[in-house]
């Protein structure tokens, strides 16, 4: 997988404690019945829901390391719809294709 981007890293340098607690959560987070690749896709669904640019990002590189074809992410972001509304439902689907179009360069 690949690193994280800079500017997390420049912040887990100068805060190392709020970095280990993130990581803790995340960890934490894993428990239970879901397997990983269904936990990657909530994710990528709860960035969407809550309109996070940089963790929609971030999801879709974490989930195309994890062979999760682009076609699924895509449908990720076509079931909010209904809930989100077409601007955020586009805006959306324009982040992930970010991810995807660096992907293939």
């Amino acid at each position: 997988m690949s690193k994280p981007p800079k500017a997390y890293r420049r912040f887990v340098e100068r805060y190392p404690q709020l970095g280990q607690a993130w990581e803790t959560i995340g960890e934490a987070g894993k428990e239970g019945p879901l397997d990983e690749r269904t936990c990657r896709l909530i994710k990528l669904a709860l960035a969407i829901g809550a309109l996070r640019e940089g963790a929609v990002h971030s999801s879709v590189r974490k989930a195309l390391a994890m062979d999760i074809a682009p076609e699924e992410l895509e449908q990720v972001v076509a079931l909010a719809a209904g809930t989100l509304g077409m601007p955020a439902t586009v805006a959306a689907f324009t982040w992930i294709n970010d991810e995807l179009d660096k992907a293939q360069s």
